[in-house]
């Protein structure tokens, strides 16, 4: 008896697709990062005899009131927002691999602070907390990472505390805690190997949160200045030019930043599956 149904075969079946779909998103966001880094010049040159133009072939996302093409504008705020979403869902997610291993292998005392700084951090809207922190350290790149940092922390935190609680009850870690190994090294040498699919996958799934919470905050005026072209700037200024027709001020800016979460979303999936058990089987 069979128990498991025959899957079908091909260049482009189960992990293979996976796999190629989490690289074809994983290059196009490394190209529009690139690409923004390289256009970053172009997206702050006005020129004030194109100002206000619809999408045409010189200008694919129009100009601005300011006679700024758009598209250099669009991927220079793609380049800066994800620069700093992932420099704040890269600290966040040391902080929550720190926090997991101290709360499963630190003893309750240990287990209980920490539990008590999730809930504490869970119970504030991120968005509020998010500004407050970013407007304490006087907005701009630095309050953005830092208020997304101590924000995006703790869900991830409570999956790996999960994981290391049931690493913990395994007979060789018993024998190891028996043979004087210190908490320290169990997190290093055995909690952190066993750990890495998980805390890899959350890394790449805080990416679209990060961006969103900046680009919101920056939106609102609480994070990146103006003179930055990020998205949440590109679409604060663009409110205001709506009501005249522009509506490519703000459609193909925000059409973008949908667009790269989307991406980022795509590659945590598939390696969340690639990493699973069911994955590894397909």
């Amino acid at each position: 008896m069979r128990l498991h149904a025959p899957r079908p075969r091909g260049l482009l079946r189960g992990r293979r697709a996976l796999l190629a779909g989490a690289l074809v998103a994983l290059a196009v966001l490394v190209a529009a990062v690139v690409a923004g880094a390289l256009s970053a010049e172009r997206a702050s040159a006005t020129d004030f005899t194109s100002t206000n133009l619809a999408p045409c072939l010189e200008h694919p996302f129009g100009t601005d009131w300011m006679g700024r093409d758009m598209l250099a504008r669009t991927l220079a705020g793609l380049s800066t927002s994800v620069v700093v979403g992932a420099v704040s869902a890269a600290v966040s997610s040391v902080i929550a691999l720190v926090l997991a291993a101290a709360s499963a292998l630190g003893g309750p005392r240990v287990d209980a602070v920490v539990g008590w700084l999730i809930d504490l951090i869970m119970g504030v809207p991120h968005i509020v907390l998010l500004i407050l922190v970013s407007y304490a350290l006087g907005r701009g790149a630095a309050g953005v990472c830092v208020g997304v940092a101590l924000t995006h922390w703790p869900s991830l935190t409570r999956v790996l505390r999960a994981e290391i609680m049931q690493l913990r009850a395994q007979p060789f870690m018993a024998c190891s805690r028996a043979l004087g190994v210190s908490r320290v090294r169990l997190a290093l040498t055995h909690a952190l190997p066993c750990v890495l699919p998980q805390y890899l996958v959350g890394l790449v799934l805080l990416f679209p949160h990060a961006i969103l919470h900046e680009a919101s905050i920056t939106f609102l005026g609480f994070g990146l200045s103006p003179e930055q072209p990020a998205i949440g700037v590109i679409l604060s200024e663009a409110m205001g030019y709506l009501t005249s027709g522009a509506w490519w001020l703000a459609v193909f800016p925000g059409a973008a930043l949908l667009a790269v979460v989307l991406m980022f979303d795509r590659v945590g999936s598939a390696l969340r599956r690639l990493l699973s058990v069911e994955g590894v089987q397909a």
